[in-house]
């Protein structure tokens, strides 16, 4: 209708038409700086890998003597032919997801990727499409969204590269050019490499628990392009991620845990609450090493069981040191509202009060109140603060060369000596009179290498291979480390196990000759 003079300012602004106005190149400064942690760009990664119906994932350090030099995620997934490749780069597209999907914005590959990367290439391939590729650079967003056809050569042979992982079909997304990488300095790699994972693991492992829970392999790798192999060889670097479940105790801290309460949030409905109570002082690894307790209690939202926030109170309370037992999982409903609101990079939910005013009416089935709930978690706190606890001898953490699941098992069990360097585990050259050899200067387990067949089934093994002869000898070597004197007793004691060692060694060969196994 008309404009007319003195219409009431509540009513819509009138217009008189419309024009296109296309992004000016400057916004892909505006995408490299969305603020991206190095794990949750990752995470980010992997949600379009499960999107598309993956089932195994690697995600590929690729380093050489001296620098860590790209990182490659590969899936199984369904792939995307040359259409669907184009969509996929198209800086601002946003496609239809499904309601289970993980993806939201449509953004996530583009800018979590150029946020660490100046370069990202995706390469992929479907049963029914030969392999293709499609380059993003910073560069090319500033000229005109510029996008670049990756040669079908180089395409195909990335995807040979990796046919450990897909077979039929799947994709290759490629980061070059990452500044964190760029800023190690040289002799610094293993150092960088060796936190990095650490955090990756922690963070896949919290953040896709239930999917791993429910069978999705998702494998760390690192491999030396000096060595000249190809692809995923046998002596590559591997690390499983495993689930880490921040609701994974065995025995609630309190009798009658979980609960489910059900909060009234105006505009949304009913929403369920899961209120867990963790048992005292647990040293299990899905509540003490997914970071600090203070900022872990508190509300766990999923969407589409996939965790969006690990711990905090959502402007309901302030965090507090008696309730660090508290965690509560929310399943965040599938469709769009205005009181449950997902950040770009799904790791925050931002609230309403009509959603804490909710939460403070909540109750279960049984007429228990939210209220009570913390009130139990603070007693089940105080509760344990007052029972004595075995204290146990801090100890020089396992490193490289251990299998994955043994370290966390260790670090769950025991206290760590602050300040000293893992243990490292490594097949070498020793004397034919020893099993094993002690290179305390630089902590490390040197293993004879003549027998590592004999521990692997005659097969060749890759670097955290033999787990239990190599956790047997952390536990009787770890107090051989970060001492100040080498006592004589001590020189004895590694003298006789080497001898028995030997003896064990050689009764294995004679029984295998035998043919008893």
């Amino acid at each position: 209708m008309p404009y007319e003079s003195g219409a009431e300012w509540q009513y819509d602004v009138p217009t008189t038409g419309s024009t296109h106005l296309p992004p000016d190149s400057g916004y892909g400064r505006a995408l490299t700086n969305q603020g991206y942690g190095f794990e949750v760009a990752v995470a980010d990664l992997i949600d379009n890998s499960v999107d598309a119906g993956a089932d195994t994932i690697v995600i590929h350090f690729l380093r050489d003597a001296d620098r860590i030099l790209t990182l490659l995620v590969i899936d199984n997934g369904k792939g995307m032919d040359e259409e669907g490749l184009d969509a996929a780069m198209t800086v601002g597209r946003r496609r239809d997801y499904g309601t289970g999907a993980l993806g939201m914005y449509g953004t996530g590959l583009k800018a979590a990727s150029l946020s660490h990367a100046s370069s990202l290439t995706v390469v992929s391939r479907t049963k029914r499409s030969r392999a293709g590729g499609r380059r993003l650079t910073a560069e090319g967003i500033e000229d005109s969204f510029r996008c670049d056809t990756v040669d079908p050569r180089y395409a195909q042979d990335l995807v040979d590269r990796y046919d450990g992982v897909i077979e039929w079909h799947g994709t290759v997304v490629r980061w070059d050019g990452v500044r964190a990488f760029e800023t190690v300095a040289r002799g610094q790699s293993d150092q960088f490499l060796s936190k990095a994972i650490s955090r990756l693991e922690t963070h896949l492992g919290l953040y896709l628990h239930r999917f791993l829970q429910r069978g999705l392999k998702i494998d760390i790798a690192v491999w030396d392009v000096s060595s000249g192999e190809r692809g995923l060889g046998e002596e590559v670097d591997h690390i499983a991620v495993e689930a880490l479940d921040p609701f994974g105790y065995k025995v609630p801290g309190k009798a009658g845990y979980p609960r489910k309460y059900t909060a009234p949030v105006e505009g949304l409905g009913d929403v369920s609450l899961t209120a867990h109570i963790w048992p005292a002082k647990s040293k299990h690894a899905g509540f003490r090493q997914i970071g600090a307790l203070l900022d872990r209690q508190g509300f766990y939202f999923y969407r589409n069981d996939r965790l969006v926030q690990a711990g905090g109170w959502n402007n309901l309370r302030n965090p507090e040191g008696h309730l660090v037992l508290a965690r509560v999982a929310i399943d965040l409903p599938s469709y769009d509202n205005s009181v449950l609101s997902l950040d770009v990079k799904k790791e925050s939910v931002t609230v309403t009060p009509a959603f804490t005013l909710g939460v403070e009416k909540a109750l279960d089935g049984a007429g228990h109140t939210f209220r009570g709930y913390l009130d139990d978690a603070q007693s089940a706190y105080r509760d344990g603060a007052k029972r004595t606890e075995i204290v146990r001898k801090p100890v020089t953490p396992p490193g490289k060369g251990m299998d994955p699941k043994v370290k966390r098992v260790v670090k769950e069990e025991l206290p760590e000596k602050p300040g000293e360097e893992p243990i490292t585990f490594q097949w070498g050259t020793v004397p034919s009179d020893q099993f094993f050899h002690l290179d305390r200067e630089n902590n490390t387990v040197i293993l004879n290498k003549a027998f590592r067949e004999d521990f692997n089934d005659g097969r060749r093994g890759g670097s955290n291979d033999a787990p239990v002869t190599k956790t047997l000898l952390y536990l009787l070597l770890e107090d051989c480390f970060g001492l100040g004197r080498w006592e004589r007793g001590r020189q004895d004691r590694v003298d006789y196990w080497n001898t028995i060692l030997l003896a064990s060694v050689e009764a294995l060969r004679a029984r295998r000759e035998q043919g008893m196994f």
